[in-house]
């Protein structure tokens, strides 16, 4: 029994490991098609610094010396960035100081200039080679499918010292590709861990500076939070005092009418007590709204998934869920997702013009991520009124990540990234 049952698990096993090894192939390969434009950046920096050093000679460079630190900084920044998203969070160091000399005294600033040399020659030449390699692979791996539609007498893809002429020089361009292939799969993800290195080296912050930058981003989000909270408490307030308050003190009213009804004409009272019954069932209604704005009793019921599939479901155009976590994340961050998804889904019914939508949500280790596209008109705006700058507060309330992308023609995507514990 255990022979049998061992070949489907060795099976799952090994496919696991295949799925594993191509996500990390191409997650090498976006690494270095991204390092790319932060190599391109460190270069450009690279040049600019020799031009501002030649000028030196002539003077005009004392002038220009002072652009140096900002341009390095600006390349640098655009690394911890890309670096961010791939792994641990880089911090930025901040401006720059405004005088040259000071600058050029910062460490942080000399270990930017040790980076933009380094990245600007050795990370663009990964880059480029890890990036020609692959291509050029699928090219040659496939060339024997397409070849003849080439011009006759051009038919020779790049690194191919011969001339095609028939189905065998198509199929030895096949192999090389092959071969190029294998040396991707072998090297690129040590290209680009190499790739990186240098940005994770030299652009972190010392333990001084990373302490005293957490330190002022943690009161910064602490602002926010409050910011947030007092925004939530007045929204709440309102929806009382305009809302479930008018609608009691009309029930006290057309109670008070009753009561003289009883007295007067008791014929009449019961039509009086119909409506008193209408405006307190309407206060109920509007109390419930209220309760379910600060929390929704479908996540403590439902969960996640459950909720947003049944946000999917009252959707004005047809959207499709797909929820994968494992685990619950706590209350308020499955709140956060549920409020975005809920104001996200609205303004698609309203706004966008769209076929359709989709909300995807993942946690991957202690970040919940929730995604959700939609095929509209695009040209989204946070400052429109859309509801977005208040969904952004409460998701840095919790330390978290909102991007939107949105150009004219769409589609649109809203992106949400929690920090949601273990």
């Amino acid at each position: 029994m255990l022979a049998e049952e061992s070949g489907p698990a060795v099976s799952r096993r090994s496919g696991g490991k295949a799925i594993a090894r191509a996500r990390a192939i191409l997650d090498a390969l976006e690494h270095l098609v991204g390092g790319l434009g932060t190599a391109m950046l460190a270069l450009t920096a690279l040049t600019w610094i020799l031009v501002v050093g030649l000028a030196c000679f002539t003077g005009v460079g004392l002038l220009l010396a002072r652009t140096v630190p900002r341009v390095v900084r600006t390349a640098a920044d655009r690394e911890r960035a890309r670096l961010s998203r791939w792994g641990p969070e880089i911090i930025c160091a901040g401006p720059v100081p405004n005088r040259a000399r000071a600058a050029y005294a910062d460490p942080v600033f000399r270990r930017e200039l040790r980076w933009v040399f380094i990245h600007g020659t050795l990370g663009l030449f990964l880059s480029l080679v890890g990036a020609t390699t692959a291509i050029n692979a699928a090219q040659d791996i496939t060339f024997p499918l397409w070849w003849r539609l080439l011009p006759e007498g051009k038919a020779t893809p790049n690194l191919v010292f011969w001339t095609v002429r028939d189905n065998t020089d198509a199929v030895a361009v096949s192999l090389l590709g092959v071969g190029l292939g294998v040396a991707f799969l072998v090297l690129g993800t040590g290209m680009a861990w190499l790739q990186a290195l240098p940005g994770r080296r030299l652009l972190v912050p010392n333990a001084d500076s990373d302490l005293t930058l957490r330190v002022a981003r943690l009161s910064a989000t602490r602002a926010a939070a409050l910011d947030a909270h007092g925004t939530e408490l007045r929204r709440i307030e309102r929806s009382l005092h305009d809302g479930t308050q008018n609608r009691l003190v009309a029930v006290t009213v057309l109670l008070g009418a009753t009561r003289r009804a009883l007295a007067r004409d008791p014929a009449s009272a019961g039509a009086v007590l119909e409506r008193a019954q209408d405006a307190a069932e309407q206060a109920l209604a509007e109390l419930r709204t209220v309760v379910r704005s600060i929390l929704p009793p479908v996540l403590a019921d439902r969960g996640l998934a459950g909720a947003l599939a049944g946000l999917a479901a009252d959707c004005g155009i047809p959207c499709r869920v797909d929820v994968d976590v494992p685990v619950r994340c706590a209350a308020s961050v499955e709140a956060t997702a549920y409020f975005m998804a809920a104001e996200a889904l609205t303004n698609i019914s309203r706004h966008s013009r769209a076929r359709r939508a989709t909300v995807t949500v993942r946690r991957v280790g202690d970040v919940l991520s929730l995604l959700v596209e939609d095929d509209g008109v695009g040209g989204a705006d946070e400052q429109s009124g859309t509801g977005i700058a208040g969904i952004r507060s409460r998701i840095e309330a919790h330390d978290g990540k909102l991007t939107l992308t949105s150009p004219p023609g769409g589609p649109t995507t809203l992106r949400m990234d929690l920090p949601c514990g273990s």
